[in-house]
């Protein structure tokens, strides 16, 4: 791969991540709860969500996805419920900071298992690398290779993008210790994912 194409590209998957969604919101809501350290665990689940997709456009899969109009919304409607139940569990939740610090209640393997999820059922992250990737991949080259290089350079952007957003709501979260601020804060994020749901339900293919 051109070492120009590949710079191009690296721009190109800045703005797709820096672009708010359901990954952003959990970041950032992670981030003010749990602090950045535990929120790792869900970083690499949102990479983990994000790795399986581009696995799936350099097989095929995604561009059938993206071109049948029953897988699209089979796993649109999945992710928009899920979105929606995170929302309502976020906009209950009247644990403060302080709290939260003392019970640690959700694990690790939680946190991750949850972020996975919420990129899995995103299809219009795949829709979005298979109409992305044949821009950036010369067709009379390795194409298994171009594909490796644009994949892991997807990650790890994304994953610092995400390790950023967690880091900066994590210091938001030490000046937080009113309850009253918290639950504010709590029904902003639950209102955001369930905005998130909203946003993927009206998504065609």
């Amino acid at each position: 791969m051109d070492y120009h194409v590949w710079l191009a590209y690296v721009v190109t998957a800045i703005v797709f991540s820096l672009a708010p969604g359901s990954g952003t919101v959990n970041s950032i809501s992670n981030g003010i709860s749990y602090g950045t350290r535990k929120s790792l665990a869900a970083i690499a689940g949102l990479q983990i969500g994000l790795a399986i997709h581009i696995v799936l456009v350099g097989a095929g899969i995604g561009a059938l996805v993206a071109q049948s109009a029953i897988a699209f919304s089979v796993i649109k409607w999945i992710g928009v419920v899920y979105l929606i139940w995170l929302g309502i569990q976020k906009w209950r939740d009247t644990s403060s900071v302080t709290a939260m610090a003392e019970q640690d209640n959700r694990s690790a393997w939680n946190l991750m298992r949850s972020a996975v999820f919420i990129n899995l059922t995103n299809p219009k992250s795949i829709v979005f690398l298979v109409a992305l990737f044949p821009q950036f991949i010369d067709p009379n080259g390795d194409q298994v290779t171009q594909l490796a290089i644009l994949g892991v350079t997807t990650v790890a952007i994304d994953a610092m993008v995400m390790l950023g957003y967690t880091s900066l709501a994590s210091q938001m979260g030490r000046f937080i210790r009113s309850d009253r601020i918290m639950a504010k804060i709590n029904k902003v994020f639950g209102s955001m994912f369930v905005g998130c749901g909203a946003l993927l339900a009206a998504a065609k293919s």
